[in-house]
């Protein structure tokens, strides 16, 4: 038998769509000797846990807390438990991820109904209007911050359309959570799943959800038995409720995670960490223009914290990653589905949201983009970079 050797990782920056870099912080607490799922200790930490993360929602939402599980399991989570066969579903097109909410809905039996936007674009309220008038759902499910296009929807006003007209609105906040505003009462959201990887800068492995009193009525009055046990909230809720019914062992090492990462969140301030994401994005894109990179998102709705570019004519999209990773150790990502090969994502996200980032990144894009003869003014992103940050 051959034993590989020691665990020999380089050191990356990851710049891409995520996961991003942890935050030294969690990193450390992550080191804290395991206790039990049932240690008073830890029953402690759950409770506060849940706590802070309504803080990051904005929500008073009893039934809110992390499913175990990546961001897709939240994704699952929330429209499994909302779903039954037969059910009226409208998923809006416009990303890789809002795709993957329309395979969900297609296979717990949904009347499925979609609307599509071009990738990048977003969806006007009145569409929504149009749709929901239309179609009368039970479920309308939106992506807020698509990952795979750099788009950023506005939600302000959905979710009061939606109750106009007896639907359920579900969200995907994956790319969002701690990056950009999210109110989940105020937009009268019903249901809402993140991840851990992104913008509360742990690993991956927990997703949290919420769900309003409305979508907790709509599952208490479901006809049959959620499809999947693991997911099942009427299950899960016994653990995360006083009532601390066994239903899995929960990864304790990643609840320690994630409570360091809303520590540092709320440290910080909400509103401090949404303009900290903004400045960045913006000496970013200052830079990015200046080299004669266009971003593939709409003007006025590109996220802070995801910047997806069109690859520049001339550049070879896979080699020019490569090269990033193999000199600078900074990792970005390619474009997927309808964007394979034409877009790159550079990600500014949680704790890699800083000026560092910004500048280095800018660096060694002009210097992968000169190694393939790719014609742009050098030095110039920069340059452009530090002018955003001084204001001129």
């Amino acid at each position: 038998m051959t034993i590989p050797g020691q665990l020999n990782v380089s050191p990356r920056l990851l710049l891409g769509p995520g996961p991003s870099d942890v935050h030294p912080r969690v990193l450390t607490v992550m080191a804290t000797p395991l206790i039990g799922h049932f240690d008073p200790q830890f029953l402690v930490l759950m409770g506060e846990t849940q706590e802070m993360l309504r803080q990051a929602l904005f929500t008073k939402n009893s039934l809110t807390f992390p499913v175990s599980g990546t961001g897709m399991s939240g994704m699952e989570t929330c429209l499994m438990n909302l779903i039954e066969p037969g059910d009226k579903v409208v998923v809006c097109l416009n990303g890789f991820f809002s795709l993957r909410m329309a395979d969900i809905a297609g296979r717990n039996g949904a009347q499925l109904t979609t609307i599509e936007s071009p990738w990048g674009q977003i969806f006007e309220l009145d569409r929504l209007r149009e749709v929901l008038t239309k179609v009368k759902p039970k479920v309308l499910a939106i992506v807020q911050a698509e990952t795979s296009t750099g788009a950023w929807q506005p939600l302000e006003g959905l979710g009061k359309l939606c109750h106009e007209n007896d639907t359920l609105l579900v969200v995907d906040a994956v790319t969002s959570l701690g990056c950009v505003p999210v109110h989940m009462d105020a937009w009268e959201i019903d249901a809402i799943y993140s991840c851990t990887q992104k913008g509360l800068s742990c690993p991956p492995g927990l997703a949290p959800v919420s769900f309003s009193q409305r979508a907790v009525d709509a599952i208490n009055r479901r006809k049959t038995k959620v499809p999947s046990w693991y997911l099942d909230r009427t299950l899960v809720q016994r653990y995360w409720t006083e009532d601390r019914f066994y239903h899995h062992t929960a990864p304790i090492t990643m609840t320690y995670a994630i409570r360091e990462g809303l520590r540092i969140v709320l440290e910080e301030g909400l509103q401090a960490r949404w303009d900290r994401h903004m400045v960045n994005h913006r000496a970013l894109k200052a830079g990015l223009t200046a080299l004669g990179i266009e971003y593939s998102a709409a003007e006025g709705h590109q996220l802070p914290q995801l910047n997806a570019v069109k690859v520049p004519a001339g550049a070879d999209d896979v080699p020019f990653r490569k090269m990033l990773l193999t000199e600078f150790g900074i990792e970005i990502g390619g474009g997927l589905g309808d964007f394979k090969g034409k877009v790159w994502r550079i990600g500014l996200i949680g704790h890699n949201s800083r000026p560092s980032s910004v500048l280095l990144v800018l660096a060694a894009l002009e210097k992968c983009l000169l190694s393939q003869s790719v014609k742009i003014p050098a030095g110039a992103g920069v340059a452009a970079a530090e002018r955003a940050y001084a204001g001129k």
